[in-house]
């Protein structure tokens, strides 16, 4: 029986994703093709395809003559990256407040919300950095663009490499359950200002928050090529969508 290639791409894509997330492949690493397909037991073109779309996704960085390594982003890179995703939030949440949906999205945050407060009562920091995806991912599929959200996730897969960081600030997370309830009020009564506020206000306390424990840690920064490729990009993707937004809202 012939195994569809589609299913081999994403075996693939998923182990390396998984792999980047979790630290297996830290910060830095070269990641080439042979290795993984005898890992994998795949043959070298679904690795490459996969490489291909973590790539694009910005999970790993294509070095010219190099290959593919996983993103060494310094500490001006990640919060660099924050601002970004505030902007690329406040925009979701407004959106998604001032869709004909806006009840039913707020029903579903308030249950990603539950298993967020559960994962903390447990100490489980994992659980709740993928709750605390969904809960984002959930408002921009909410705010109706189909363009905000691949912009979006490729901003996500890089934060997501220091998220594990901003969660180990002392008190942060009590705090980050908090403003997550105060965005799903505001999408449950329909309010955008209030709701592009609220998320625009939680992501900039991430920020903050893992700005005071690199300081904390005594990490310093670092200005990886790997770290710094793309940005200028993603900014420019980032005003597109804003511009864009000016002239698409949700259907009423």
């Amino acid at each position: 029986m012939t195994v569809p290639r589609s299913t081999l791409l994403n075996a693939a894509y998923d182990h390396l994703r998984d792999a980047i997330l979790d630290g297996t492949l830290a910060p830095g690493s070269r990641v080439t093709v042979r290795p993984l397909a005898e890992e994998l037991g795949l043959s070298p073109t679904p690795i490459k395809a996969a490489l291909a779309a973590l790539e694009r996704q910005g999970f790993l960085v294509a070095v010219p003559h190099r290959g593919y390594f996983v993103p060494e982003a310094g500490n001006d890179d990640l919060l660099e990256l924050y601002e970004l995703r505030e902007a690329l939030d406040g925009i979701a949440a407004r959106r998604a407040a001032g869709a004909p949906d806006h009840a039913r999205i707020a029903v579903q945050l308030g249950r990603l919300l539950a298993k967020q407060r559960k994962a903390i009562e447990a100490g489980h920091l994992h659980t709740y950095g993928e709750l605390d995806l969904a809960f984002h991912r959930l408002i921009w599929e909410g705010s109706g663009s189909r363009r905000l959200i691949p912009i979006a996730e490729n901003l996500t897969a890089q934060v997501r490499l220091g998220n594990r960081l901003s969660a180990q600030a002392p008190g942060r997370l009590p705090f980050a359950v908090e403003e997550h309830e105060a965005i799903l009020e505001a999408i449950r009564s329909g309010d955008s200002g209030a709701a592009e506020q609220h998320i625009r206000l939680h992501v900039r306390q991430a920020g903050n928050a893992l700005r005071q424990y690199l300081r904390s840690q005594g990490i310093a920064e670092q200005a990886e090529e790997a770290g710094q490729a793309g940005q200028a990009g993603q900014a420019e993707e980032v005003a597109q969508a804003e511009e864009v937004d000016h002239a698409e809202q949700p259907e009423r």
